[in-house]
């Protein structure tokens, strides 16, 4: 029996097929932006053949299929989502545009103003009130209501957002407004903020609701049809889409909080760097995905990721709970070009699926950095994807001669050029996830994945001072790997404000209770297997207006001294964030979270490779240019023998990914066929 991992990229679609011994088999295709599902059933049909199977034979022994997509992403960037009108409190239709105040570069004077997903014309005021505290102060006043409905019909809304006053305190307005607009817009998709955001701050409920509804319909649309095509195929079984925040959750509960899939492909990758890290004894990992149009990085602590609720997409703002990941405009298909003031420049613009690199062969002529790489050697142009795939070497060729025409230099200069601007950028994103952060990257080792993070890792790493990469054995493919890693994830959040030192405990206790026992009830709707917890407060000092995550499992709920416990976790959390604690101040809890967890069949641990043959020298070699033309020896990855050990320069080729090793890098190969690298100071 298999389960299936299934990631769709901005160029390629991955996936993997796990057995029940740990076997582990995968397959590319081509993304197909204007419809995912194209290229993810094309991917299948190659799965199948890879397992010498046929596409039905192999969905009737699939016992799951987890699923990472772009779709919602897309439809934010893009501004391609679905036609939205907002129902607000009388008043207060302008605060998306008002957002908090502040431009997000304050000091930059040329800055436009980023446009709001819904325009004033369908942002409506209706009269009600519910104060802070929950009190009604003006009724819900259903002839306004109406009235507003019938406004975004006339302009042909398909989905609706209601977000009122203080709705985190009493859903009730929202929920009759909810009835009201489903009777007159009959197939509108509809999103409450108490049901997608039910926390305090207006402009984040707003936004966050206001995304949902923009991208909902478009998720809803191509997971229904996504479903569709694998019932006709033969698949009877359930197809789990991964979160922002790592877990996975049900077709109908996405399409319910679709503002939780825009992270949904990334989140994939750091579950696979998760599980990555306790194969390789590296609890701590810096995830280094680079793919074909843009390179997702993020940071493993103590052998786990870390969540954060400051996320921002395309100018607008999810305040839901994300995986803390950083991603930057920087992969294989990144274009390179010359500036008016005849400096390299490479991104964050990509030539994406269609055309892709000129070395494709698909009519691109403008160079990217896969086009660089094939100059410089690095590629066999007949053993592209294991020889499924020939790369028009010539076509490269010609636009990195364009490139260098340009900038006045040889053709070997320009695409080496070409490489170390895009490593600098991925170093800067490094950076950001970790020096900024006050995290010493030094103490941490990269984890290399994605089709081209190979190419790039070492030097990347050296920039930084890390002396150590790690290569898996499935990198092209780890992020849908990882899907199969993950587990199920319901979330449950709700505003509990109050000093913990004049909180009531029994209130606090029922808020928490209350979350679990939503969370659960909406896990178990779909779930019988067993069951955990986890318990997390936003909270800050008095002064500040930014609150802190800080988990609280383990906590002992029934202590006299609870108030106190979670106190003292704050101060630590703070101190361990920020270096200082004020442990004289009562912190503030802000907001309550619980997330109830249904344990999946963990990923069978990977297999060990054979052991006892001899291990094998390069299966060839070929030119390659770093610095200067060398002779270089290429070893084929499947042939490797753990324990071997391989000194740079070579190339390590599989038949989804290539290995650069350079000058004072040293490889070893590990018992799961992974490659352990230390890398060397000189390049």
């Amino acid at each position: 029996m298999y389960r299936i991992g299934i990631d769709v990229g901005g160029t390629f679609t991955d996936l993997v097929a796990v057995d029940d011994t740990g076997g582990v088999t995968f397959a590319k295709a081509p993304s197909t932006p204007a419809d995912q599902s194209v290229g993810v059933m094309d991917g299948l049909g190659r799965l199948a053949v890879a397992l010498n199977s046929d596409l039905a034979s192999l969905l009737a022994q699939t016992t799951r299929i987890v699923h990472g997509t772009t779709v919602a992403t897309n439809a934010l960037l893009e501004r391609k989502g679905a036609k939205v009108g907002l129902l607000t409190t009388e008043g207060h239709r302008d605060v998306l545009e008002m957002r908090e105040g502040l431009k997000p570069d304050r000091y930059n004077m040329r800055m436009a103003r980023a446009e709001p997903l819904i325009p004033r014309d369908r942002r409506l005021g209706v009269r009600e009130r519910i104060r802070p505290e929950g009190t009604v102060e003006v009724a819900l006043d259903p002839a306004s209501v109406a009235a507003a409905v019938e406004v975004l019909k006339a302009k042909g809304c398909d989905s609706v957002a209601i977000c009122y006053l203080h709705a985190y305190k009493d859903p009730a307005h929202e929920q009759a407004t909810a009835a009201i607009v489903r009777e007159q817009l009959p197939g509108a998709y509809v999103c409450l903020s108490s049901d997608v955001f039910p926390q305090i701050k207006e402009y984040e409920r707003v936004s966050t609701t206001a995304v949902n509804a923009y991208v909902g319909p478009v998720l809803d649309r191509y997971l229904s049809r996504l479903e569709q095509r694998l019932q006709e195929a033969g698949y009877g079984g359930p197809v789990l889409i991964i979160l922002s925040h790592g877990g996975v959750a049900p077709i109908a509960e996405a399409i319910r909080l679709a503002a939780a899939t825009v992270l949904s492909g990334p989140a994939g990758g750091v579950a696979g760097a998760r599980y990555a890290s306790r194969l390789m004894e590296a609890p701590n990992l810096i995830p280094f995905d680079m793919g074909g149009t843009s390179t997702d990085i993020s940071l493993i602590s103590g052998g786990e990721p870390t969540l954060s609720a400051d996320r921002g997409i395309a100018d607008q703002r999810i305040a839901l709970q994300a995986l803390d990941i950083a991603s930057i405009g920087a992969g294989g298909g990144s274009l390179a070009s010359v500036d008016a003031g005849g400096l390299l420049k490479v991104g964050p613009e990509s030539a994406g699926a269609d055309p892709g690199p000129a070395c494709y062969g698909h009519g691109g002529t403008q160079a990217t950095v896969t086009d660089a790489s094939a100059v410089l050697g690095f590629f066999d142009p007949a053993n592209f994807l294991g020889g499924s795939t020939r790369l028009d070497a010539q076509a490269a060729e010609a636009a990195l001669d364009r490139l260098a025409g340009e900038l006045g230099v040889a053709r070997e200069q320009a695409a080496e050029g070409v490489h170390r601007v895009i490593n600098t950028q991925m170093a800067e994103g490094v950076r950001l996830v970790s020096v900024r952060r006050g995290i010493d990257p030094r103490q941490f080792a990269l984890l290399s994945f994605g089709g081209a993070a190979g190419l790039h890792v070492t030097e990347v790493a050296r920039q930084l001072g890390v002396t150590r990469a790690i290569a898996p054995r499935v990198a092209s493919v780890l992020s849908a790997w990882g899907m199969l890693a993950t587990d199920l994830r319901f979330e449950a959040s709700l505003t509990h404000i109050g000093d913990t030192g004049a909180l009531d405990a029994d209130a606090v206790r029922a808020t928490y209770d209350g979350l679990k026992a939503d969370a659960t009830g909406r896990l178990q709707a779909v779930f019988d297997g067993p069951v955990s917890h986890r318990f997390a407060a936003d909270m800050r000092y008095g002064e500040q207006i930014f609150e802190i995550d800080v988990p609280l499992d383990g906590l002992d709920w029934q202590a006299s001294d609870m108030l106190e416990q979670i106190a003292a976790r704050f101060h630590v959390r703070h101190e361990a964030l920020y270096t200082y604690a004020l442990r004289d101040q009562e912190p503030v809890l802000v907001n309550a979270r619980v997330a109830a967890v249904g344990k999946l069949p963990a990923l069978p641990q990977e297999p060990l490779a054979k052991t006892g043959g001899k291990a094998e020298g390069p299966a060839s070699h070929r030119p390659v240019y770093m610095g200067g033309w060398q002779d270089t020896p290429v070893y084929a990855w499947d042939r490797l023998m753990p324990g071997q050990e391989i000194a740079g320069p070579a190339i390590v080729e599989s038949a989804t990914t290539t290995l650069v090793l350079r000058q004072g890098d040293t490889a070893t190969v590990t018992p799961h066929l992974w490659i352990d690298i230390s890398v060397g100071t000189n390049s």
